[in-house]
């Protein structure tokens, strides 16, 4: 088996198969990549038993056949080299010889045919949407999802598909976060709850992407189809929390401000805030929004006050600085509506411009208890 591939082309194909390839692997075929070649292409897969992404690049080469080859090794050795064509001969003595323009590298291999294949998703629904689409519904909702082992259905991104729209949800129980596109739709009504890792590998490849992606999934796998790659996960099991539930619907005191204006001061006023808690207070009186934050233990405290346009009743209301700012820095907008009822029920953030036709972004933060 021979075959001669560019050096910076094969390296940008491993760089990104090398975020499914985990540090520590239960099983040594794992930290491998597979190579394929077949009528002049090189399929290269990698999996971690639950992810599987694989890509096809152009190579020179009228053999077929499959190694597995270390993924680090691999990946290391072709950063250092220039733009060159390499040659990958598979010897008789279970290693691979590449040859560059000034020196030769033996490298072991394992037998293709060892290398976990990809699930098949059987019997799938399908749906399409555009690569930068996707990407900006994972940017603006994966960010929210949770880390807690002990509820694994928070800890991905709902993909809710339907007539009327596609919708993506990530809550962790003290923030959320729906992003809804009207103007795309599935052809049938369905859900399922998208892994954090697969989510992070797709927002990094499809940012800026007009590639249609295919979507196909049943009730245990999706995969996504793009371009020459196709990635193939597990979904995470069981029922997602009713989200909109949580959401309140009647919200008459509707604060409206520059998001950076909000952003800078909250970053700052949070830096003398109690660091267990995080703790900020919005006070919002006629046109004026007070920001203020207070370490009883260490004697701090900052007060800032800012212009805004706001309608409804003279309130105050405490919320997580932390996820003030991620919510904050998540959106794209220039002004932003902050819309409330109560200091104990949560605050919806919606930008108010800087959004596409079609696109929805809703944003709720939970509240915490002031300390008087």
């Amino acid at each position: 088996m021979k075959f001669i591939v560019s050096s910076t082309a094969l390296l940008r194909e491993l760089q990104v198969l090398g975020g499914v390839v985990n540090s520590t692997n239960t099983l040594p075929i794992l930290d491998n990549i597979l190579f394929e070649v077949q009528d002049n292409a090189l399929t290269l897969t990698a999996s971690d038993l639950e992810t599987t992404l694989s890509t096809k690049i152009a190579v020179e080469s009228s053999d077929k056949g499959s190694i597995a080859l270390p993924a680090r090794l691999i990946t290391d050795t072709l950063k250092t080299f220039p733009e060159q064509p390499l040659t990958f001969i598979k010897t008789d003595n279970n290693t691979v010889e590449i040859s560059a323009n000034n020196g030769k590298y033996a490298v072991a291999y394992v037998h293709g045919d060892e290398f976990p294949r990809a699930a098949h998703v059987s019997d799938p629904v399908q749906t399409e949407i555009l690569g930068d689409t996707l990407a900006e519904a994972i940017n603006t909702t994966l960010f929210a999802s949770g880390n807690d082992d002990l509820r694994p259905v928070m800890s991905g991104v709902f993909f809710q598909f339907d007539s009327t729209g596609l919708t993506f949800v990530a809550t962790d129980a003290h923030k959320l976060v729906k992003y809804r596109r009207t103007d795309l739709s599935a052809p049938q009504s369905s859900e399922f709850i998208m892994p954090k890792k697969p989510l992070q590998l797709l927002k990094s490849v499809l940012q800026g992407s007009e590639e249609t992606i295919t979507i196909e999934f049943n009730e245990t796998n999706a995969q996504f189809r793009f371009g020459d790659s196709t990635l193939t996960c597990r979904l995470v099991e069981g029922k997602y929390p009713n989200y909109e539930a949580v959401i309140p619907k009647e919200n008459p005191n509707l604060l409206e401000i520059d998001r950076n204006l909000l952003l800078n001061s909250v970053r700052r006023v949070s830096i003398f805030s109690n660091k267990t808690t995080h703790q900020i207070r919005l006070k919002i009186a006629g046109t004026a929004l007070q920001i203020s934050a207070e370490d009883f233990d260490f004697s701090n405290k900052a007060e800032e006050r800012l212009e805004c346009d706001y309608r409804g009743d003279d309130m105050q209301i405490g919320f997580n600085s932390r996820f003030l700012i991620e919510m904050l820095n998540n959106l794209q907008a220039d002004t932003i509506q902050l819309a409330m009822s109560l200091p104990n029920r949560a605050g919806i953030l919606t930008p108010l411009d800087g959004t596409e036709e079609g696109e929805d972004v809703t944003m709720l933060v939970m509240p915490v208890m002031l300390n008087e």
